[in-house]
């Protein structure tokens, strides 16, 4: 059990760490090592293994909505949660980018920036700061985004489309580096307003 805290600084009522929000969030974990063996099945060219891949991960990417979506709705906002989302998110990001740019499919470059901002935003988050400044627009367009083009570059799709996949890809590369400076700004200026 655990009792968050309110807005307000009030401890809320305790509520079980094992919830259905956490439940999913622990799936979604569950499911990165399941998307890596199926993306490598065949060296990673068999088209029907790719889209299995690909459908792993948008159903993990599905639980990521949902379990927050729960979370919030039937107030299952538990310490284990606010720690355990991120990672997930994350470590299938991660898996996903990595494998693509083993395979050189994705420039390794992109991965790198990314990741640095994800992995590096997401410890501030948990460990770095006293101000944490709730997630923008542009931050959850630069999700959308991510998780568009990376989908797109799992799945098996024509030569044709490619320029499609490397603009979404873009977009989302300049997203990540701009939510990312963004973040750190609104963190620095709400830790001088003392809020």
């Amino acid at each position: 059990m655990t009792a968050p805290t309110t807005d307000d600084g009030r401890r809320g009522a305790e509520v079980p760490v094992l919830n259905i929000a956490n439940v999913l969030t622990v799936l979604r974990i569950v499911l990165v090592p399941v998307f890596v063996v199926l993306f490598f099945v065949a060296d990673a060219q068999d088209p029907w293994w790719r889209v299995w891949a690909f459908v792993v991960f948008v159903l993990a990417m599905a639980t990521d909505y949902v379990d927050g979506y729960l979370a919030r709705r039937l107030g299952l906002v538990t310490d284990f949660g606010k720690i355990a989302d991120p990672i997930a998110d994350k470590a299938l990001m991660a898996a996903a980018m990595i494998s693509l740019s083993l395979v050189d499919e994705l420039f390794w470059w992109v991965t790198i920036v990314i990741l640095v901002r994800e992995v590096g935003i997401t410890l501030w988050r948990l460990f770095g700061v006293d101000h944490v400044v709730a997630a923008s627009k542009g931050g959850k367009l630069k999700t959308v985004t991510q998780t568009v083009g990376l989908g797109m570059l799992i799945l098996p799709l024509p030569h044709w489309v490619w320029p499609v996949e490397w603009a979404v890809i873009g977009v989302a590369l300049v997203l990540t580096v701009y939510t990312g400076v963004d973040y750190l700004v609104k963190a620095r200026q709400a830790a001088r307003a003392g809020r």
